[in-house]
């Protein structure tokens, strides 16, 4: 992956967390909501954290482990979003577009960690 490509990324996943944590803020302030606000504002931007931590891998092993924690935190994140719309069915339209960019996001993660697996 060239170095402008691994930037691109790295600034999508920081735009994805920020973007889970605005979600985050428009959550009601009741137990079940605070549950998955306390979490998703975790899970989110520790993608993005753990993501920019893999272009510093150092061996091979190194770079597959910290992309499986990359996609752990966005399968967790995945987690949190349905549950919110578990609590309440008129979150599913607030949630399609962070939703599908996770999704997208751990293909491309998924992807690189079966690649380095070859």
């Amino acid at each position: 992956m060239k170095q402008n490509d691994i930037k691109d990324l790295q600034n999508r996943f920081k735009f994805y967390a920020i973007d889970i944590v605005k979600f985050a803020e428009t959550l009601p302030d009741k137990l079940g909501y605070r549950t998955v606000r306390n979490q998703i504002v975790r899970s989110g931007p520790s993608s993005a954290a753990n993501y920019r931590a893999v272009s510093r891998a150092k061996s091979i092993a190194d770079f597959k482990h910290k992309l499986t924690i990359v996609e752990e935190e966005l399968d967790e994140t995945l987690f949190w979003l349905e549950f919110t719309v578990g609590l309440d069915e008129s979150y599913r339209e607030k949630v399609k577009d962070l939703w599908k960019e996770g999704n997208e996001l751990i293909s491309i993660v998924v992807a690189s960690i079966n690649k380095v697996k070859k």
